[in-house]
């Protein structure tokens, strides 16, 4: 059965171009438009679709609270069009906030080397989150987007509790796994780096992870989000407002510290050297059309392998692909720990399961558990 599709945007034009790049596919049927937030929400409750596009800006109602809307009253898997600004990116972060399941740039050239890569990126990414099956469920506490931008440049201290702007999971496959992550006892390796690699549902992932980590976590933490060059330096500055930890986005020659999270930035790679007895980053441009990814799980794993041997603890969250399959083997083989991603919880079963499937990892975890395993296996 075709994944149906509503697509709502105030631009004509934006909307034919959507639909007609949609309707190549068989598998997907757009049903029909709105032309603003209001007459999405209606829309969205009379229809049913399987997925909503949403743009940002728009008159009468905006793309935020209509997915606010949309998410409390029927929830729906919401992929979002945004432009490559730092308004753009902040406000697709708030609707992710709100419930949005992904993103992609208003301009498609953006996200891919030819229009047919384009057309191809976002068919998938619409099947992909069409295969959700929905169900409500109890709203969560979420801070206000005025709140979390007031709180972006200072960092909260370490005996106050950070608030978690984390959209309701409305749509989630099921309710977590009966085991008690309590009861699971540390392996007792020994580790350096702690290596985290993720797409499609990453954002609201990582914010999930690090806002629980303490702000005396004892290793460096390398963050691999496939995201637009655009959106990584203020997706890492509302992880910053929000973590106990120090979040900030990569640099070249960046020197590996405990307690700090370094964010790949878009449309580069991050890979990590050893000089000396320290370890630093190198950031660069990489122009290979082999590479689909930028930054890429796979080379940042790869290189962690060679310069951390087996003391990385590794995690493949949420995304649609394999990235990190390849560099999860190299860890593997260099005696590195590397724990998945539960399908369950997952917004897309696709790299985590490409590890799992391999037989690299040696944990399948919730999402909710997997801050307090990562903390209990490191020693916090």
């Amino acid at each position: 059965m075709a994944v149906k599709v509503l697509v709502v945007d105030d631009s004509s034009f934006f909307r034919r171009r959507v639909s007609e790049i949609l309707e190549k596919d068989s598998d997907i049927k757009v049903i029909d438009f709105a032309v603003n937030g209001q007459e999405a929400v209606e829309k969205a409750a009379k229809l049913r679709p399987d997925v909503i596009t949403m743009d940002v800006e728009m008159p009468v109602m905006d793309g935020i609270t209509a997915v606010k809307a949309i998410m409390k009253a029927n929830p729906t898997p919401i992929l979002m069009f945004s432009s490559l600004t730092r308004e753009g990116a902040s406000a697709t972060l708030d609707a992710l906030d709100a419930g949005a399941l992904d993103f992609l740039p208003k301009k498609f050239e953006d996200i891919a080397r030819n229009s047919e890569e384009a057309i191809k990126s976002l068919q998938s990414k619409v099947k992909e989150i069409g295969r959700r099956r929905v169900h409500r469920v109890a709203p969560t506490t979420r801070a206000p987007a005025t709140e979390v931008s007031s709180r972006l440049n200072s960092k909260p201290t370490t005996s106050a509790k950070p608030v978690i702007a984390q959209p309701d999971r409305s749509f989630s496959r099921s309710s977590s796994p009966t085991t008690t992550s309590t009861s699971v006892k540390a392996s007792g390796k020994r580790y350096q780096l702690v290596a985290i690699g993720t797409s499609t549902g990453g954002p609201v992932a990582l914010q999930t992870i690090l806002t629980q980590l303490p702000a005396n976590f004892p290793h460096p933490i390398l963050l691999i989000q496939h995201m637009p060059a655009a959106f990584t330096p203020a997706f890492a500055g509302r992880l910053d407002s929000l973590c106990k930890i120090k979040v900030q986005e990569a640099k070249n020659g960046d020197r590996l510290v405990p307690g700090v999270a370094y964010l790949a930035p878009g449309g580069q790679q991050m890979m990590v050297e050893a000089r000396g007895g320290s370890k630093t980053l190198k950031v660069f441009e990489d122009e290979s059309p082999r590479i689909t990814y930028k930054p890429s799980v796979d080379i940042t794993f790869a290189s962690a392998a060679k310069a951390y041997q087996g003391d990385v603890l590794a995690v493949v969250l949420t995304g649609m692909g394999a990235d990190g399959r390849d560099g999860a083997r190299m860890l593997k083989q260099a005696g590195s720990t590397i724990w998945a991603q539960d399908e369950k919880t997952c917004v897309v079963y696709g790299m985590p399961q490409a590890v799992t499937n391999a037989g690299l990892s040696t944990e399948s975890l919730a999402l909710q558990d997997v801050a307090m395993r990562v903390a209990k296996e490191v020693g916090c």
